[in-house]
């Protein structure tokens, strides 16, 4: 799949927001290795630690449906700027894709794309859990 086509995916999703407070829109669309793709749009919620990002709707509903491997994820908002992942979406991407293309996008379609390492040096990981060590 192209980057194009999977940027109108994360588009569509963007539609479904749900951003009251914030109005704040984000769309996510995540490809899997064996070509299937999930899309996610952020939740608000009035008590805002309970809120969920458009990369971990997407990310959660492929875990969910039994997917383990991802080639990209793709983020879109109607920001100017290019929209990147919140510190709480670096770790999970990190923990469940840590090998995927994460692709930014800003509102004039202009793409960037990034490693996990780039967005999240240094991250806490299994090998960082103390039940792993010998």
């Amino acid at each position: 799949m192209q980057n194009n086509d999977l940027y109108q995916e994360a588009v569509k999703a963007k539609e479904k927001s749900f951003s009251p407070y914030s109005k704040f829109r984000v769309g996510a669309a995540l490809l899997t290795k064996s070509g299937s793709v999930y899309t996610g749009c952020n939740i608000e919620n009035s008590s805002y630690s309970l809120t969920i990002c458009a990369e971990r709707t997407a990310l959660f509903k492929a875990v969910s449906e039994g997917e383990k491997s991802f080639s990209k994820i793709l983020i879109v908002s109607d920001a100017n700027d290019f929209i990147s992942p919140c510190g709480a979406c670096r770790q999970v991407i990190s923990d469940l894709a840590s090998d995927i293309e994460i692709i930014l996008t800003n509102v004039q379609g202009e793409m960037q794309s990034k490693k996990v390492d780039d967005l999240l040096p240094f991250a806490f990981g299994k090998a960082n859990l103390l039940t792993n060590r010998e």
